[in-house]
């Protein structure tokens, strides 16, 4: 099962509905191009059939996201346990600094943010998933064993 945040369904939800407008574009672009004449080496043709292809794939995997994914409701659990959507202060126990996590569904891909995003499907945010305040959990990495304690749940 893949727990994702409500705004993150709400992401997903968007996206959907302009990858669906884009098709009904894609569509009228692979009429013109039919219109222009042979089919064989009509690469505008042809294009406009490999972005429709592409367009859909993405539709089908967002649908599928949707269909599997549960939105995560953080109000029945405990105060002081991680969970989807959650900001964690973590203190890295090799170095002793500490820095923001937040656990999410899928990331956002941005670097802008005040915390590093961790996906609940990575090695951490297995690690982290129902973790309690003062605990410190292992994280299995590439390079070895890291270790974390968790400091505060900032959000």
């Amino acid at each position: 099962m893949d727990f994702i945040t409500s705004e993150e369904k709400t992401l997903l939800e968007q996206k959907l509905t302009e990858l669906r407008a884009m098709d009904k574009v894609l569509i009228q672009r692979i009429a013109e191009a039919r219109a222009l004449g042979d089919l064989r080496e009509n690469a505008e043709y042809h294009a406009s059939r490999e972005d429709k292809a592409m367009n859909d794939a993405k539709i089908k995997e967002i649908e599928e996201r949707l269909v599997r994914a549960q939105v995560a409701d953080s109000s029945a659990l405990p105060q002081d346990m991680v969970f989807v959507g959650a900001v964690v202060r973590l203190k890295d126990e090799d170095r002793g600094d500490d820095d923001l996590y937040r656990l999410v569904g899928q990331a956002t891909g941005r670097f802008d943010l005040d915390y590093v995003e961790v996906t609940t499907t990575s090695p951490m945010g297995v690690a982290l998933m129902k973790a309690r305040i003062g605990e410190t959990i292992r994280v299995d990495l590439p390079r070895g064993e890291k270790r974390f304690t968790i400091v505060a749940i900032e959000m």
